[in-house]
């Protein structure tokens, strides 16, 4: 479906003359998304009772947990795609806000600043395009069986991320951004092909099933030496871990975690959005069955490449956490943010655990989720602040500003006076972070915590208690500030007196000449119901918590008996 949909956009690209078509193209594209994690769900049942099914010749290889990830990852693009397939601003008045009229009347203004039609995503035609391309390679990843299909998955969703980060081609920052992304992402594109090509040169397959049961041979070699003398585990366990070195580049855990904060800055935080989310998730559930069936063998051993997502947990937990309480730019501090929850995130994964699996699934879950309200409240603030102007030289001298009006900490100053409900979403957000009880994201730190203590790893569940204390400070920095500071904002005197003009039409007809003002000005409902949602599912999880941890530890469960 994601394919065919490519080519007709392609197609459509090409025999259009007009470049005013990005929000019909990201509508559509958003159409195709939904449909396909509808063909993913009605897929289930036929990996719901058996191991799953292998595609193409064993190339990919689906399972209940791919398609529930697929689906997730569909559902996570389209709520991103909302961002340029809908205007930020609308007027709102009061007389017209009922049912009937807001179905029948069609209020047409001139102003295209109110409903900011000019800005930059909104010209450029090719964004669905590539985000789809993206999607399929993050979908073919989640789904990947062979070392030739993980390639070639993670190139795909690759070039689509460097192409999405340099898109904005008046912005040299964002130029500046995709570049740096470009070059060290090739950089972990080289560790990936060195370490399948020397899993191949030992192994002599390419199929990920049979590196399976070479790591569990070989495993039997060291105990009988006179049995496959010519395998040696160590050696497959060398080449994974040079794999592994190349995908923890690419999801920014520490200490491969250098470009993140610079590239998140400077690239627009519409594309941050689904860089910062959708990249991280394909990666970490391939991550999920190659560490499962290549460290839960029987036999033991001496090395096992595991350890090293260990130690990428350990420097993900402390960097992201030290490195955080300096930063003074919101993106940075994001970036940051991101490599202490990675910390959390490779924890549970590399215990390997009915039990951390389970936490490993639900935290990647709510966190995609937390995150995803994050960026898409902070571009609702830097939309909402549009007709206010502020004195400070600080901001007047911000590169950028059209792309990313929201860049450092200090913009959201006494916010909670401007918009109240939305500074209290962003408050929810960031509680969910921090970890404070109900939200949603205590529940996954304390799985991830349990499940660490339970199997022994003391020193790091401890330390994963201490980061999350120290990094409550640059997150309650923020709190703060959005709450309890003075504003630094004023309505724009000489917008505050305007009277702005339009027409109300019934069926093209014009029934009456409306005058408003500033106030009547508010953010679209596009915006406002995707916070209002991602908020609520963060804030009342713990009234229905049955299904999410159902699925996480179905999909545990499943992935252990199989």
């Amino acid at each position: 479906m994601i394919i065919f949909s490519i080519l007709f956009l392609i197609l459509s690209n090409a025999v259009s003359l007009r470049r005013d078509k990005s929000i019909l193209y990201s509508r559509v594209a958003i159409i195709v998304l939904l449909y396909s994690s509808l063909l993913a769900l009605n897929t289930l049942f036929l990996t719901s009772l058996g191991t799953g099914i292998g595609l193409y010749g064993g190339l990919f290889h689906i399972t209940s947990t791919t398609q529930i990830f697929q689906i997730f990852i569909f559902l996570i693009s389209a709520v991103i795609l909302q961002l340029t397939a809908f205007y930020p601003r609308k007027v709102w008045l009061k007389e017209y806000s009922s049912l009937t009229k807001l179905l029948f009347y069609n209020f047409l203004y001139y102003k295209s600043q109110i409903q900011n039609k000019m800005g930059e995503q909104f010209k450029i035609i090719e964004y669905p395009l590539i985000l789809l391309f993206i999607v399929t390679g993050a979908t073919f990843l989640v789904s990947t069986s062979d070392l030739v299909s993980i390639f070639l998955s993670i190139e795909l969703q690759s070039y689509g991320l460097y192409l999405l980060s340099t898109l904005y081609r008046n912005s040299e920052l964002a130029t500046s951004g995709g570049l740096t992304y470009f070059l060290l992402g090739g950089l972990s594109s080289c560790f990936i092909l060195l370490g399948t090509s020397l899993i191949y040169a030992n192994s002599g397959t390419t199929n990920l099933d049979g590196l399976y049961v070479i790591t569990s041979l070989s495993d039997i070699a060291n105990d009988s030496h006179n049995i496959l003398y010519w395998y040696k585990s160590y050696y497959i366990h060398f080449s994974l871990l040079i794999l592994s070195v190349g995908f923890l580049f690419k999801v920014s855990a520490a200490p491969f975690h250098f470009w993140s904060p610079d590239v998140y800055d400077a690239i627009p935080t519409i594309v941050t959005t689904f860089v910062a989310i959708v990249a991280k998730i394909s990666i970490f559930i391939f991550f999920l069955e190659l560490v499962h069936y290549t460290s839960n063998s029987l036999f033991k051993f001496e090395f096992t490449w595991t350890t090293s997502l260990l130690v990428s947990s350990l420097f993900s937990l402390v960097i992201g956490t030290v490195l955080g309480l300096t930063q003074k730019r919101i993106k940075r501090l994001f970036a940051y943010s991101t490599i202490s929850h990675v910390g959390f995130i490779l924890l549970a994964l590399s215990i390997n655990s009915i039990e951390s699996i389970q936490a490993f699934i639900f935290y990647l879950m709510q966190y995609s989720i937390s995150n995803l309200n994050a960026f898409v409240i902070l571009l609702s603030i830097g939309y909402s602040l549009y007709y206010y102007i502020n004195d400070s030289n600080d901001y007047k001298e911000l590169s950028d500003k059209n792309n990313s009006p929201i860049q450092l900490i200090s913009q959201m100053k006494g916010y909670f006076y401007i918009n109240p409900v939305l500074a209290l979403s962003l408050s929810v957000t960031i509680f969910s972070f921090v970890g404070i009880p109900p939200l949603i994201g205590f529940f996954a730190k304390q799985m991830v915590l349990s499940a660490a203590i339970d199997s022994g790893y003391v020193f790091l569940a401890l330390l994963a208690i201490l980061t999350s204390v120290i990094s409550a400070v640059y997150y309650l920095n923020i709190i703060k500030q959005v709450f309890f500071d003075k504003a630094e904002y004023k309505i724009n005197p000489e917008v505050q007196s305007l009277n702005m003009h339009g027409n109300m039409l019934k069926k093209n007809v014009l029934k009456e000449k409306l005058t408003f003002k500033t106030e009547s000005i508010t953010l679209s409902s596009s915006l406002t119901i995707t916070i209002s949602l991602l908020t609520l599912i963060i804030l009342l999880f713990i009234l229905i918590p049955q299904q999410w941890l159902s699925i996480a530890n179905i999909l545990a469960l499943i992935l252990f008996n199989s």
